[in-house]
């Protein structure tokens, strides 16, 4: 191969991939939060027939793969995409391509998920580019229980939940209640004539609200499960779900707590959900419910850390 392994490594770094059997690249572009405009979908259109084999992929953290790219053609494919704002990226011992579901106009959705994803992108994968992990560290933002994003086979991983409140007062009793009738997890049993939540069934989907006519079940703002130490491939790990719930302002303190945790704890070569099984899911949980690794945080990024990812 003309390629020398250090460029090819040195361009991987830069969201460029080698195509297996070939000397040409992948280019990984960067949608932020799964969302492109119709005109950066039409310059990759260009791009992809310009630069590589006219064709596009879709990856599992919702960037797009350009694939066919010469190795001589990259910088020019680079300052092609930049014209529409975009980038290419998303490898390395770092954090990766934040994830969202469609919660922005799912009927479903409790929470402007696009938004959140956004935000958590120029914070964190944008914010902390520069900030070498232990390994990969994934993000999935999903708006309602429905976890179609599958938040809990992410290193962490943040699901909407709007907790129902029953107010005794405005219930009439009807012979067939219509928030029972609305619950699709058959939460709300009626018992002596009344409708009871029982918690232990109930995933804070939401769907009763609104269902009561006079009023019964009142909506509450958006509030957030986080999911901690999940992971897909070659060892699964079923995120472990934080004991509290949180406001959308302590779910992104949370993330940069568990990247920090990641970098000051996490050895070389283990995701987050080995550190957190290592450590102990109590600890880990008081350590990102507390502030002291926000407050050590200077120090933490100081640290010197050798990445493991391979992939």
């Amino acid at each position: 191969m003309a390629i020398s392994p250090s460029d090819i490594k040195r361009v991987k770094g830069q969201g460029f991939l080698l195509n297996r059997g070939t000397e040409s690249f992948s280019g990984r572009v960067i949608t932020e939060n799964g969302v492109l405009t119709a005109a950066q979908m039409r310059c990759l259109s260009e791009a992809a027939e310009t630069f590589g084999a006219g064709t596009m992929t879709f990856t599992s953290r919702l960037t797009v793969e350009l694939p066919g790219i010469p190795y001589e053609k990259i910088e020019d494919f680079k300052a092609f995409i930049a014209q529409e704002g975009m980038v290419t990226g998303g490898t390395g011992s770092r954090v990766r391509p934040v994830v969202a579901c469609k919660g922005t106009t799912c009927v479903f959705g409790l929470y402007d998920t696009q938004a959140l994803a956004k935000e958590i992108h120029d914070r964190f994968y944008v914010g902390y580019a520069g900030v070498t992990l232990p390994h990969k560290f994934k993000i999935a933002v999903g708006g309602c229980p429905n976890n179609c994003m599958k938040p809990d086979l992410n290193d962490l991983g943040i699901v909407g939940q709007r907790v129902p409140r029953y107010n005794e007062e405005k219930c009439r009793a009807c012979p067939k209640c219509a928030v029972e009738d609305s619950c699709p997890m058959k939460a709300v049993a009626m018992e002596g004539g009344k409708p009871v939540i029982r918690e232990e069934l109930c995933n804070n989907c939401g769907r009763c609200v609104g269902h009561c006519p006079f009023g019964a079940v009142e909506k509450l703002d958006t509030l957030y499960k986080v999911y901690v130490g999940g992971r897909w491939g070659k060892k699964t790990r079923i995120g472990t779900p934080l004991s509290k719930l949180f406001t959308r302002e302590e779910v992104l303190d949370v993330v940069e707590k568990a990247i920090l945790l990641f970098k000051s704890k996490g050895e070389t070569g283990e995701r987050f959900g080995s550190t957190v099984d290592r450590l102990g899911v109590q600890k880990v949980e008081k350590m990102l419910i507390s502030d002291n690794l926000l407050k050590r945080k200077e120090e933490i990024l100081e640290q010197v850390t050798v990445g493991g990812a391979s992939c």
